[in-house]
């Protein structure tokens, strides 16, 4: 063979070679475009299938919500329908403290709040499943997932934390409750007498128990603080020097009043039902506080005095004049002397005896006060236990007096003389000239 013979049959070998080369390309070409092929399908129907999950969870939290406001309406709609019924209103003794409409109302307003904190959760809980289905938003399901289940977690394990601490604190609940129930029951037992303390008066029970369990009171707030969760740290601390500064600035009048109220209960100066005068101002005692004492007097008017004022000023009790003798009542005028002074008396001690309420024993009895230049000043005193109607008796006194002057044909006009001088001017051939005597009457 020649060499141009061989140079043609090397060529048709490798162009043979060549074109085996290029078909197993295509091949292999094909097989990857077949392989992406199924792939790409395997991530369809993944994506598929997931997204059917996510719709399945969404549907089925809908139809939870859906259920859980179903099941509060009808509690709501129970509640409301046993209202009268089934639920009664809260009194503390005879206190009425929320009547039965109030209670349905504080339980439906818990009850909303219940059904809102139940479907935040679920929603809370809906939206990390869902991102956690794709790889592109798992990471950040993690994080919500975290950010609820850590707060959880704190709490339970401070919660677990704090138990004994709370158990501690509900011994010193207990023990305060039983000491105050020990307190209130000698207060009670003082107050109506079957327990006699010497030196110690009933009316002082009630106030002296409060004293008391103010100071338990304080006294236990002082002693469970250390237990408080949170009582070592910087925030809890500032806000109680924060709100002892404010109290300490914005109480000093009260502070006062309460310490005057203390004072004036031991003093025992009155008590309720008592009539007494404070500056000019008199009436019943209806009302001791810790801080003001009410007064109603004769007119129905209500008069509150602090009881600072009150310790600063003076009091007269007219209940604890009637406790012997009984309290005094006089009544003065003037009579010229042109009247005997017998007969004077006489027609007062006839008027006291006319007036109703009065006191047999003492007797009245007649005073003169005063020896004036034109008259003589006389006083009837008698005696009354009546308190409460004694400026009525004043009113019917008055009124037998004047009956009997007269009737005696007395009258109870007296004049009184007065004499003044003109002003003098001198003048030229002028003389003096005197002013007559002015006469002024006189009751």
């Amino acid at each position: 063979m020649g060499d141009n013979e061989l140079e043609s049959e090397a060529g048709a070998a490798a162009e043979s070679a060549e074109a085996i080369v290029n078909n197993a390309e295509e091949s292999l070409q094909g097989v990857e475009q077949a392989v992406e092929a199924v792939v790409h399908d395997g991530k369809l129907l993944g994506y598929a299938e997931k997204l059917g999950i996510a719709i399945a969870v969404m549907a089925g939290q809908a139809l939870l919500i859906w259920l859980v406001w179903l099941f509060f309406k009808k509690i709501s709609a129970k509640i409301k329908a046993d209202a009268g019924s089934k639920i009664k209103p809260f009194t503390i003794k005879t206190y009425k403290i929320l009547s039965a409409k109030q209670i349905v109302d504080v339980i439906l307003f818990f009850l909303r709040i219940l059904k809102y904190l139940i479907t935040v959760f679920q929603l809370f809980l809906t939206v990390p499943i869902i991102f956690s289905l794709y790889p592109a938003t798992e990471k950040l399901a993690s994080t919500i997932f975290g950010h609820i289940l850590h707060p959880l977690k704190t709490i339970l394990t401070d919660t677990v934390k704090f138990f004994p601490n709370f158990v501690t604190i509900v011994m010193i609940l207990l023990v305060t409750k039983y000491a105050l129930r020990g307190l209130r029951f000698f207060a009670n037992q003082i107050a109506r007498g079957k327990l006699v303390l010497p030196g110690f008066y009933a009316d002082w029970a009630w106030p002296t128990f409060n004293l008391l369990r103010v100071l338990l009171y304080a006294f236990t707030i002082a002693v469970i603080y250390p237990y408080l969760p949170g009582s070592q740290s910087p925030a809890f601390q500032g806000v109680s020097v924060f709100v002892g500064i404010i109290f300490s600035l914005g109480s000093s009048s009260a502070i006062g009043n309460l310490v005057a109220g203390l004072v004036i209960t031991y003093m025992r100066p009155f008590k309720i039902g008592d009539r007494i005068k404070i500056k000019e101002l008199t009436g019943f005692v209806v009302e001791k506080s810790p801080f003001v004492v009410r007064i109603r007097n004769i007119k129905n008017e209500y008069i509150t005095f602090p009881n600072m004022t009150i310790l600063n000023s003076e009091v007269i009790n007219y209940n604890t004049s009637v406790e012997d003798e009984g309290l005094l009542l006089h009544a003065g005028i003037t009579m010229g002397y042109d009247v005997p002074w017998r007969k004077v008396h006489e027609i007062l001690l006839g008027a006291a005896a006319k007036t109703p309420n009065i006191e047999e024993s003492p007797k009245p009895f007649v005073i003169q006060t005063a020896l004036d230049d034109f008259y003589a000043e006389y006083e009837i005193n008698l005696y009354t236990k009546d308190i409460e109607h004694f400026q009525r008796t004043y009113s019917l006194l008055y009124q037998n007096i004047q009956d009997g002057f007269v009737e005696a044909g007395i009258s109870m006009y007296a004049p009184h003389y007065e004499v003044s001088l003109a002003k003098i001017s001198y003048q030229e051939n002028s003389s003096k000239v005197p002013a007559a005597p002015r006469k002024k009457p006189r009751h």
